[in-house]
């Protein structure tokens, strides 16, 4: 079974959407109307996958921990 949880959104990508999160331009909970209207329609599936159905502390803390995980990622590369 392969999971991609939120492999597909580049760093920036999950950056933008921390930054809408914490601005209050995400609608939670998640829906295909509120990803559109921040502009990611283009990845809906898994986001919806990831995140449907968690509340704004929940989707803050996966999203800090994904961008974490690869930001220490890209430190330790380099």
């Amino acid at each position: 079974m392969q999971v991609e949880g939120l492999t597909s959104l580049s760093t920036e990508h999950l950056k933008r959407m921390l930054k809408y999160l914490h601005d209050g331009s995400l609608g939670l909970p998640l829906t295909a109307h509120s990803i559109a209207a921040a502009g990611f329609q283009f990845r809906h599936q898994e986001l919806m996958a990831a995140l449907r159905g968690l509340d704004e502390p929940a989707v803050r803390a996966v999203l800090v921990c994904v961008l974490a995980e690869r930001i220490n990622t890209e430190n330790t590369a380099q």
